[in-house]
């Protein structure tokens, strides 16, 4: 089920919370001795009996290699192998059968069976629709940097280092839209697929979204750098779709995570993003022989990527809870009827919780709080990054507002991106700890979920990642700093102006003059916002793009160089049309 939680004004319909990535430490030795693994042979798929009624899917779990017997067994005791990865011993075999799984447990060389669902698996599994190619809407003129880029001082690393194109970053996710206009020049179509369903689909296109939500994080890791709407953390690097969710219900099964990161490894991925659960369990219980085997199937892919240079990069969920300590799931399982069970932290939510993965927390619009609905958990969390109101790339060319933690995992992708691309022969685990070794130190709130130090605590782990640092730059001494934070009304079809009185800066105002803006706005298409300089001169921020968006939240960088920085300064907005009103809630400069 994917991630990605809260739209908030956008320019398409976009699902609210869905699956809800958690994530906590895990020491599980079998799994760990299994992170230098053989090179793998490709997805071994046999040709599966025609599609009945009552099809479910299992994860036949023998012992890495050679898998022939156990394939030849499962079809000698009622199913089908529908694909193999014999480098970890995975076998996804289909079965209507009931006693299936019981019969193959039995059956010599055979360690764990599981069912990965609790509904059939569709028919469209056979003879899959190759997703929606949209068409792309016109592009945009305009590419401020927002909030969320500068937060984490991304604008900065691009002066320096905006990622090589021998990085290539998996988004294993719902798709992407690889003929949006931002998307398009660092897309990489060769190593792009399908996993839907548990197997390999490499047919053109089959890599689409048939969602919104893997375009939307495609565009956070990576956007280009080219004028057009939006800007991704990494612009120098390559993206490819891995889409592991199934059509119609947008699910992640555990057949699909686990060919997308045999995919990620075999491919050469140096980061992927995972900001989804595996369904249909929000959390898989050991104790359980099912969810066992989805266990140890997902766990053998992740540490397979892993042994092949690949660093897994995952959202932490959106439920607001304290991750380090389970105890409820009233969720699961997500494909049928839910049921309400008692969990220990033993029961874990994968890929998230797996060993090597980074888990990421999402920090509120300041940068310095964690988003209201984040979770949490000392040890648990270990980075954190911008989640809130972040504008990225959405299907047929087109943007969207979302909220959620996956919003921050693509943040911290991205800068998991750079660190390679600076760094080429880093691996995983280099990565993953320079991460935290570079990441801002964010203080606990007053707040007593939170708990530990500055430097890290269960609510931000290590900090905000830092892509100035991950390409070896500096910041540059703070300016200074003037604020408005007094509401202006902005009624429609009306100009307003809001002032901040600067003093106490010598001579004038620098070319980079940061104006951050925060304006609260139902249809923002409606708005022109200009920056007024002391002797009445102009410089426009934004003039009526952005449609029925909600809302502007973000910094611009403004050439005022020929300016006298002390004097009165104007935020001027005019509404243009009716029906939409709102307000400024406040606004900035540092010079």
């Amino acid at each position: 089920m994917r991630l990605s939680a809260l739209a908030l004004g956008t320019t398409l319909a976009l699902g609210t919370a869905a699956g809800l990535a958690q994530a906590a430490p895990l020491d599980n030795e079998p799994l760990a001795a299994r992170s230098v693994a053989p090179a793998a042979a490709p997805a071994v798929a046999a040709a599966p009996a025609a599609w009945a009624a009552g099809t479910r899917a299992y994860l036949v779990i023998t012992t890495p290699g050679d898998t022939t017997a156990v394939r030849n067994a499962v079809a000698a005791n009622g199913g089908s192998v529908f694909s193999s990865f014999d480098a970890i011993g995975v076998i996804v075999a289909h079965s209507t059968s009931a006693s299936f799984a019981a019969t193959m447990r039995g059956v010599a060389g055979v360690q764990k069976v599981g069912a990965t669902r609790t509904s059939d698996v569709p028919a469209d599994a056979y003879n899959p629709a190759l997703p929606a190619n949209p068409a792309q809407a016109a592009a945009p003129t305009t590419e401020p940097v927002r909030s969320d880029m500068t937060q984490i001082k991304a604008d900065q690393a691009w002066a320096v280092n905006q990622g090589s194109a021998t990085v290539k970053v998996g988004i294993l996710d719902t798709g992407v839209d690889d003929q949006h206009q931002d998307l398009a020049p660092n897309f990489n179509a060769a190593d792009s697929v399908s996993c839907a369903y548990g197997k390999p689909d490499t047919r053109v296109g089959a890599w689409r979204d048939v969602d919104t939500h893997g375009t939307h994080v495609a565009g956070t890791v990576a956007a280009a750098k080219n004028g057009k709407g939006a800007i991704g953390v990494a612009p120098g690097v390559k993206i490819s779709s891995v889409r592991i969710a199934e059509p119609g219900t947008t699910l992640f099964f555990a057949e699909n995570t686990i060919c997308g990161l045999v995919w990620a490894g075999d491919h050469g991925f140096k980061v992927t993003n995972n900001s989804y659960y595996t369904d249909p369990w929000q959390f898989n219980c050991p104790n359980d022989l099912d969810q066992a085997a989805i266990l140890e199937g997902v766990g053998r892919a992740q540490a397979y990527a892993e042994g092949k240079g690949s660093l897994q990069v995952a959202a932490a969920g959106n439920s607001n809870v304290d991750l380090a300590n389970k105890t409820t799931d009233t969720s699961s399982p997500n494909d049928s009827t839910p049921v309400t069970r008692t969990l220990t932290n033993d029961c874990l939510d994968i890929p998230a919780e797996l060993p090597g993965v980074v888990t990421v927390a999402a920090n509120g619009t300041s940068g310095t709080s964690k988003a209201s609905f984040s979770n949490y958990g000392k040890d648990v969390i270990e980075v954190s990054a911008p989640g809130e109101s972040v504008y990225s790339t959405a299907p047929g060319g087109k943007y969207a507002t979302l909220s959620g933690t996956s919003m921050a995992s693509p943040h911290v992708a991205g800068v998991a991106a750079l660190l390679a691309s600076a760094n080429p022969a880093y691996t995983p685990a280099d990565i993953r700890a320079k991460l935290g070794e570079q990441a801002t130190d964010l203080a606990c709130p007053a707040d007593a979920r939170c708990t530990g130090t500055t430097a890290k605590n269960s609510f931000f782990g290590e900090g905000r990642v830092d892509a100035l640092k991950a390409v070896g730059g500096s910041t540059p001494p703070a300016g200074a700093y003037f604020e408005n934070l007094t509401d202006v009304a902005i009624p429609d079809n009306t100009t307003v102006e809001s002032a901040i009185t600067v003093s106490g800066v010598t001579g004038n105002a620098p070319a980079t003059l940061k104006v951050g803006v925060d304006i609260k706005h139902t249809y923002i298409g409606d708005l022109k916002v200009d920056l007024v300089a002391p002797d009445g001169s102009v410089y426009s921020l934004h003039n009526r793009t952005g449609s029925g968006t909600d809302n502007i939240l973000q910094t611009y960088t403004v050439n005022a160089s020929s300016e006298v920085a002390n004097g009165v300064w104007k935020l001027r907005v005019s509404d243009n049309a009716t029906a939409d009103t709102g307000k400024i809630d406040a606004w900035n400069l540092t010079f």
